[in-house]
């Protein structure tokens, strides 16, 4: 039997709270589960997969979040698997989550996060962005 599970931190669908919280609550009431797919965002990933590691629950986990331009060649969605070396957007975007070394895989996503959220208030600014945004080094 396939069982889907949905959590939300503020509880607007589904279970209100992380989703660590849903598996163990349903894992305290005894169910058992041979299999576990996360998808959200990259820490709750990974402590999904802390706890179904500890739990023994196999588990798999999509790395859509580091991806940019979907072909590879940019890089940003580089990752390691095991102790392989893997790009999200070619050889993913779904992995075996505790193979997944997410502690690099968030510290190289923060290496895009300052460009980005330039982009994002140049965009959203238009013609009145001036910087002041403390990463533009002043006027555009």
């Amino acid at each position: 039997m396939k069982e889907v599970y949905v959590t939300t931190d503020d509880g607007s669908y589904g279970f209100h709270g992380m989703g660590t919280n849903q598996l163990q609550a349903l894992v305290d009431e005894g169910k058992s589960f041979d299999h576990c797919i996360a998808i959200g965002p990259m820490i709750m990933m990974k402590f999904v997969c802390l706890l179904t590691k500890e739990l023994g629950i196999a588990t798999t986990v999509s790395m859509n979040p580091i991806m940019v331009d979907g072909t590879g060649m940019c890089g940003a969605c580089r990752l390691i698997v095991g102790d392989e070396v893997k790009f999200a957007c070619v050889d993913g975007p779904e992995f075996d989550g505790h193979l997944v070394n997410f502690d690099l895989a968030m510290a190289r996503m923060k290496q895009y996060a300052t460009e980005e959220g330039r982009k994002k208030l140049e965009y959203e600014e238009g013609d009145t962005h001036h910087g002041g945004c403390g990463h533009c080094g002043g006027d555009k």
